[in-house]
């Protein structure tokens, strides 16, 4: 599960809540069907309009990963495999990468270990990944840019959600009482429409791209530890080559169990 989603999300919604409190207004409002069929079938609307249903299909996935988060192989764990590989390919020759290839889950790490094992020349193994890790780039920003029209299209339906409401709080102008409840309720639409952009659309978009980052980091990561096990590295090497991703506060707090072990 991802906390921070919930946090943000829950934070969010007792921000208003609360917020509305103490400025005397009543949260209740918040309660009002024409309100939330605008917005949220109003964007989902205009979404269905802006892209393919073969790109809408993994909409449902995307909250997933939002929700629950994404498992995502650590550095420190890409960093052991491939200076374990290093050392079986330099004792046991290229049936050790063949044989790590077979040990390994990862359909982008197999892959990398895979072109190695067979005898690819590096600028082979490179474009082979390179390619990979663009195309998965490029599902990733379509899937973030959903959410990003998202959080542009609910703050303007928010606007006409509140035109509709004053139309028709106009039409009770004998009825001052009524008028004020009307007006009011017009501009619960606005609130909502720019509470559902810039509190869940925008930084869902944002979250998904974050989590892609880390992703294609890693990524890089295994198509350097692929490299340099075409080349023949050592453990060593190897070590020094790929500890360059791992950032310093990581590999210090690394260095330092290390220490209290021994």
């Amino acid at each position: 599960m991802e906390k921070s989603t919930l946090i943000g999300v829950f934070g969010g919604i007792a921000a208003v809540g609360v917020g509305m409190a103490l400025k005397g207004a009543d949260p209740h409002a918040l309660i009002n069907p024409a309100a939330f069929l605008i917005i949220f079938a109003g964007t989902a609307a205009a979404i269905f309009n802006a892209f393919t249903m073969k790109g809408l299909k993994k909409v449902p996935k995307l909250f997933k990963i939002i929700f629950c988060g994404r498992k995502i192989i650590s550095k420190q764990e890409v960093l052991e495999l491939f200076v374990s590989a290093a050392k079986a390919a330099k004792q046991e020759g290229v049936m050790a990468i063949e044989k790590k290839a077979n040990e390994v889950d990862d359909p982008f790490i197999k892959t990398s270990l895979s072109l190695v094992a067979d005898g690819f020349n590096a600028d082979f193994i490179y474009e082979v990944l390179e390619a990979d890790i663009k195309q998965m780039e490029e599902r990733h920003r379509s899937g973030a840019l959903i959410f990003a029209q998202c959080g542009m299209y609910a703050p303007t339906l928010g606007v006409l959600g509140a035109v509709i409401g004053l139309i028709a709080a106009l039409g009770n102008l004998s009825d001052i009482d009524q008028l004020g409840h009307s007006i009011a309720a017009a501009f619960v639409a606005t609130l909502l429409g720019i509470f559902t952009g810039y509190v869940l659309w925008h930084p869902f978009s944002n979250k998904l791209k974050q989590i892609s980052l880390e992703e294609v980091e890693v990524k890089k990561m295994v198509m350097e530890g692929a490299l340099a096990l075409q080349s023949g590295a050592s453990s060593l090497a190897m070590e020094a080559k790929l500890q360059a991703f791992i950032p310093v506060s990581e590999r210090k707090a690394k260095s330092d169990d290390e220490k209290e072990e021994n």
